[in-house]
């Protein structure tokens, strides 16, 4: 049966690269069919709405998201859309994987990594209380329940995925009540998967190991924060943010995006890089259970990669985005 997706076409270059990646995902004959919905910052000044309650509906029919990146109004006392997105529907597990391709030429190219965000807590998950004048209390809540679930996520996936080590990234020196107890669960949880290796890093030591020699490093798993911060520095060993797909998983729903921005400085250029979003709708195939697609449409990117003529401007090209994907397209045939 043909899977219904919801896509929020997002602002700035969401459109653009939305448009190129559903018609990449057509002409590789995925068996979806889209549901489109204009989303964040115009859509708040046409309709007072940032997500339009249809939107929500799709998705809860579908109970699957392609979504773009989207803008949220700053100064307006709005909740990033991406936070209340993932608490809504409970999408506790963050999924990016960072993975060097031979034909994009960089200092680590050995790099494949897979960092597990916990997704729903922690101090990214915007709970502050204004004191006073001088004053903001920003909470950092973290539980067993939700630690559990996304260390148990990152051991699955690496037995699955046949991958030898998992770390956990933390600052359990300092914190000791609410990282020490998240370092608890692990090697807890560890006990569990005794043919992977099972390690620790503090944060900062990570950092330091990840442009040093990052592979050595295979699947990270950590709490909210750390995680949109490491997952962005995995995407700078690889080229950067415009190579970085992500999935956002509960038990429910799934969403799938570029953990990139909107970019509303280069939006109307057409010069915009799809691939982070494109490899995102990829993990979306292989979430619904058309893998075989997802591989013919990575072996086209890397296809145009390797020949390296028709690439956009992040890429060191000069193509539009409709030509880099017609060339992708082309592969397809």
């Amino acid at each position: 049966m043909t899977q219904k997706i919801t896509v929020m076409l997002g602002d700035g270059i969401g459109p653009e690269i939305s448009d190129a990646v559903m018609r990449i995902l057509e002409g590789a004959h995925a068996d979806v069919a889209f549901e489109c919905f204009s989303v964040g910052a115009k859509e708040y000044e046409r309709t007072n709405a940032l997500i339009p309650e249809a939107a929500y509906a799709s998705f809860e029919r579908n109970r699957v998201l392609l979504k773009a990146p989207i803008t949220t109004p700053i100064g307006k006392g709005f909740r990033s859309l991406n936070v209340t997105l993932r608490k809504r529907y409970d999408l506790y597990a963050n999924i990016r994987p960072a993975k060097a391709n031979a034909a994009l030429k960089t200092p680590f190219p050995h790099v494949d990594i897979v960092t597990f965000r916990e997704n729903t807590e922690d101090l990214y998950a915007g709970v502050e209380h204004q004191i006073d004048a001088d004053t903001v209390h920003a909470i950092k809540i973290i539980t067993r329940s939700a630690s559990q679930r996304i260390i148990e996520a990152a051991f699955a996936y690496a037995r699955a995925h046949q991958r030898k080590k998992v770390t956990c990234v933390h600052k359990a020196n300092i914190m000791k009540l609410c990282d020490g107890m998240f370092l608890d669960i692990f090697y807890e949880v560890a006990k569990q998967y005794p043919d992977i290796i099972a390690e620790d890093k503090i944060i900062d030591a990570l950092c330091m190991r990840l442009v040093m020699n990052p592979a050595e490093f295979d699947v990270l798993v950590m709490e909210n924060l750390y995680g949109d911060i490491v997952s962005d520095l995995t995407s700078g060993l690889i080229g950067g943010l415009g190579l970085l797909p992500s999935a956002n998983l509960g038990d429910e729903y799934a969403m799938f995006e570029a953990v990139h921005g909107s970019a509303p400085d280069i939006a109307g250029k057409h010069i915009a890089n799809p691939t982070a979003l494109l490899w995102s709708a990829c993990m979306m195939l292989e979430y619904i259970g058309q893998s075989d697609c997802a591989k013919r449409i990575h072996r086209a990117v890397d296809q145009v990669l390797q020949e390296g003529i028709t690439l956009t401007p992040d890429l060191h090209g000069s193509a539009h985005t409709e030509e880099y994907r017609d060339a992708i397209l082309a592969k397809l045939l």
